[in-house]
């Protein structure tokens, strides 16, 4: 053997041993999934021109902008619900906050279906930092948890490399949840407002969080979306939120970072999304275009065909067989998962060990399928229809907030029907204490909120039916008007359908209220 030959044949045997060892070269098909907290399309790659936010920007311009992307409810755990089992949060039974008090849980034979359970039996590893929100944890059980600052997602990714490049020939599953944009932190002081802006989880005084250069804006730049008004209380949190916006910016440049440095970068689908949209009044909580409409941004590496916008509309509930269809585990021809999950051993005390024979544990009915359905065909063919028609569906929020909405939307119509509509209409406990609110309700209530004043904002008709395609903000009820009620009666016909068809539980309400 030559020398050259002997080169060959030595570089050949230790690149095959480097592959055994190097997670470069074992670790295909991986999933990096990040979800915000509150936080609508305000994005440089949707056009926001306030906003700062180059490195997801950069993976949109690298993979598919969805410009029709909708939450199924505008709250945080019945929203994260949906998500991670890929059905409408009424069905699952997570009708609102797992946390404290609220107590509200998921159907715990949903662990057939959800997105670690599924995932693993798909031959996953699966990974967990950040806001979890849900319950119980035997249902929505990751193999690794990891720790970090949630509202430093800069540290957060850190705390996950390791993680990303363990040396294991599985592929990974990484779900990562900032706290940030949501409300907290207290407010802040250096206003001179009266009403003091909330801070997004900022630190007070213009401080940073180590490792991350804030970025810090004016609130005579930022844009006032139209259900906001435009007063000097709501700039001044708008500039908070976009603050904390970029912070998650900074988490995902470092996540991108991780990969690429560990040649996992063109092995690694990156999908970017939000629970629903911003903390203002008018968006988290409602049914209203602002509170459902989130930012979705996607990078799969085995494709082709990057830098395109996707139109079709697309939901929540299409993210976990979306993600399980990637991983080659979808049964599409069914719509569920070629192997179930399984109900993992309980790590969490709030978790009841066994299942009593008589207890509940389905709602009446076994999770064999999903509600959503794949979109990854969309990546190659961005201009594919999904679907024609959505639905979301809002129980609860906190568990004093009990407001339950249901929502028929396509590309022309929406309808609203606010089911306990002689009921006023509840705050979330940090939206009523929001100086953007706070600021107009205190001037009475025909004081200008948005497109509404006060008074309407907290008093809603039965139903709302806007031409979504012409009114966009929503700022014209059809319902009422004699010419609208034959597109009225067809909508209804298609919210009682999709309630039927998605089981419902307050479908019942058309026959006695």
């Amino acid at each position: 053997m030559n020398y050259l030959s002997r080169w060959f044949f030595v570089s050949c045997v230790g690149l095959a041993l480097l592959s055994l060892f190097n997670p470069a070269f074992s670790a295909e098909r991986n999933i990096i999934f990040i979800i915000t907290d509150d936080e609508s399309p305000t994005l440089g790659c949707y056009g926001d021109t306030v906003a700062r936010t180059p490195s997801i920007d950069a993976i949109a311009a690298d993979g598919v902008l969805f410009r029709n992307a909708f939450a199924t409810t505008a709250s945080c755990s019945a929203s994260r619900s949906v998500v991670l089992s890929g059905l409408h949060n009424h069905r699952n039974g997570q009708f609102g906050h797992e946390h404290h008090y609220h107590k509200f849980t998921t159907y715990k034979d949903v662990a057939r279906l959800s997105m670690p359970s599924v995932l693993r039996e798909a031959g996953y590893r699966t990974g967990h930092i950040g806001k979890y929100h849900v319950g119980p944890e035997s249902v929505y059980h990751f193999d690794t948890y990891m720790k970090g600052n949630q509202r430093n997602p800069v540290d957060m990714a850190k705390n996950c490399q390791e993680f990303i490049t363990a040396d294991d020939p599985r592929p990974f599953l990484l779900y990562f949840a900032t706290a940030d944009p949501h409300r907290g932190g207290g407010e802040d002081q250096t206003s001179k407002l009266e009403l003091k802006p909330d801070l997004f989880g900022n630190k007070p005084k213009r401080a940073s969080f180590p490792g991350i250069t804030e970025q810090f804006f004016k609130p005579s730049d930022v844009s006032v979306p139209a259900f906001l008004p435009d007063s000097p209380e709501t700039r001044e949190e708008l500039a908070q939120y976009y603050q904390s916006c970029s912070r998650v910016d900074a988490g995902v440049a470092k996540l991108v970072e991780i990969l690429k440095k560990a040649n996992l970068y063109e092995k690694t689908l990156i999908v970017f999304t939000s629970d629903h949209g911003m903390a203002f009044s008018g968006s988290k909580t409602t049914v209203y275009e602002p509170g459902l409409r989130v930012p979705m941004v996607v990078r799969d590496p085995y494709q082709s065909r990057r830098g395109v916008e996707c139109t079709s509309l697309v939901s929540h509930i299409d993210i976990t067989p979306t993600l399980l269809d990637y991983a080659g585990g979808l049964d599409a021809s069914g719509n569920k998962p070629k192997k179930y999950g399984v109900l993992s051993e309980p790590s969490s005390p709030r978790d009841v060990t066994p299942n009593a024979p008589q207890e509940n544990v389905n709602g009446g009915k076994s999770f064999d399928v999903y509600h959503g359905r794949s979109w990854l065909s969309l990546l190659a063919e961005p201009n594919k229809p999904h679907w024609e028609t959505i639905f979301a569906s809002h129980t609860f929020h906190e568990i004093q907030m009990y407001y339950p909405m249901r929502v028929v939307r396509d590309a022309k119509y929406k309808l609203i029907w606010n089911i306990a509509h002689p009921l006023p209409y509840p705050f979330a406990s940090d939206l009523w204490t929001a100086s953007s609110w706070q600021a107009q309700f205190k001037q009475g209530p025909e004081a200008k909120y948005g497109t509404k004043t006060v008074h309407e904002y907290i008093h809603r008709p039965q139903f709302e039916l806007f031409d979504i395609q012409n009114d966009p903000h929503e700022s014209n009820n059809l319902a009422g008007k004699p010419e609208f009620q034959p597109v009225l009666a067809e909508y209804q016909k298609k919210l009682k359908e999709f309630q039927r068809s998605m089981d419902d539980p307050w479908i019942i309400k058309w026959d006695y209220e």
